[in-house]
């Protein structure tokens, strides 16, 4: 696993990203952040965006290190380094989800239960297989298990439950990812940016329009 992934976001950054990326899930009430907020004693007020703030410092992380090695080896099954851009470690997504899953607020809060449950899972089921933490199994183990969730409707009866959370993860993983600059290179996504040169719309366009 990438280096990069012992070093973590400042909790300001990871907290402008989950809120950034609350726009790309289309399935999640994103209601959720804000108005929508559960009360929820020793949580405290929304975080105040113009200030920095540690681990723990707003409301407490819900992912022990080993649950982070497990969830960052599962982020880098999910989204691997290529040709094109950086593995979804490498961005540090697992900070991104980690965040997501320990804010205050009803979908969150239901997200976490699943995210926390399917890695002690995940870990228990890598011990059973090959006898060793899933972080440290090889790429062609790793995807044994996670063949066997990635797809709920052909799940077997007693993984349904494992497959909801690969399905929950997955979304995570990948709404993180392509919600950086990293990831909106992958998908060719250009943004608010000046075109080097431009003339103007083609005649064809102008003529059907009535322009020419």
């Amino acid at each position: 696993m990438n280096s990069n992934q012992t070093h973590r976001l400042s909790r300001r950054e990871a907290i402008q990203w989950a809120l950034a990326a609350s726009a790309a899930f289309a399935l999640l009430d994103w209601r959720a952040f804000g108005a929508g907020a559960v009360p929820a004693k020793g949580y405290g007020l929304d975080p105040d965006l113009m200030e920095s703030y540690n681990p723990g410092d707003l409301w407490p992380l819900t992912l022990t290190e080993a649950q982070r090695r497990t969830a960052t080896a599962l982020c880098d099954v999910i989204i691997p380094a290529d040709g094109k851009s950086p593995a979804a470690s490498e961005l540090h997504v697992v900070d991104f989800i980690d965040e997501w899953i320990s804010a205050p607020y009803g979908a969150q809060q239901q997200q976490r239960e699943t995210v926390v449950n399917g890695l002690i899972w995940l870990e228990s089921e890598s011990h059973r297989r090959f006898q060793k933490s899933f972080d440290q199994l090889s790429e062609a183990e790793q995807h044994a298990i996670c063949d066997d969730i990635c797809f709920a409707p052909k799940a077997a009866p007693e993984l349904k439950t494992a497959a909801t959370f690969f399905s929950v993860f997955r979304d995570l993983t990948t709404g993180g990812f392509y919600t950086t600059p990293a990831g909106w290179r992958d998908i060719g996504y250009v943004g608010n940016v000046a075109l080097a040169h431009f003339d103007g719309p083609p005649p064809e366009v102008l003529k059907y329009v009535g322009l020419m």
